[in-house]
């Protein structure tokens, strides 16, 4: 590339390489410092960490002007190839995330012991309600395992609410008598 074919941003690295040209470094930072910075927001990087980055991607520029070699790229390509890789560096720095302990839920399925208690609570359940009036099964049934609303099971029966509730209450309360070493101390 001749030197008239060279961008004046080239032009300008030149000058800061050759004869550490404050004015042209100046030129440089104001052109590619906004881009550079729009760019590592672009790949990622939060607002603080670009300006940092783009100050020392310029202060490389600043340093290792020597070594920018005309003929084998434009002075774009070679700022953002430094960009580039700090920005890389920066990735490469950055701590892996630590694996999420994941507590390992316990065994919901029931051990011996339990399957023998609720068998044993389930006789014990199966025994009170044969003790129980048939009317007061036949509520509770609709009420518990139905999940029937009260006045559902009056509706379904053609009882009156009243008798439905008082069989109920009824019933539950044999069983809660019936139970009594069933429940936790």
């Amino acid at each position: 590339m001749t030197p008239a074919e060279r961008t004046e941003q080239t032009q300008w690295l030149l000058a800061v390489r050759d004869r550490r040209d404050r004015e042209a470094f100046g030129r440089l930072f104001d052109f590619f410092a906004p881009r550079l910075k729009a760019m590592l927001l672009r790949g990622g990087l939060r607002d603080g960490s670009a300006e940092d980055v783009v100050q020392d991607v310029m202060l490389s520029v600043w340093n290792k002007a020597a070594q920018f070699d005309p003929h084998r790229a434009e002075a774009s390509a070679w700022i953002y190839r430094i960009a580039r890789n700090r920005q890389i560096d920066l990735y490469r720095r950055k701590p892996l995330p630590e694996p999420e302990l994941v507590q390992e839920p316990e065994s919901s399925e029931p051990d011996a012991p339990q399957i023998l208690a609720m068998e044993q609570e389930a006789a014990q359940l199966r025994e009170a309600l044969q003790k129980l009036r048939p009317e007061q099964i036949e509520a509770l049934r609709h009420a518990y395992m139905e999940e029937l609303p009260h006045s559902e099971i009056s509706r379904i029966t053609g009882l009156p609410l009243g008798t439905i509730k008082s069989r109920i209450r009824l019933g539950l309360d044999r069983l809660r008598r019936d139970l009594t070493d069933l429940r936790p101390q």
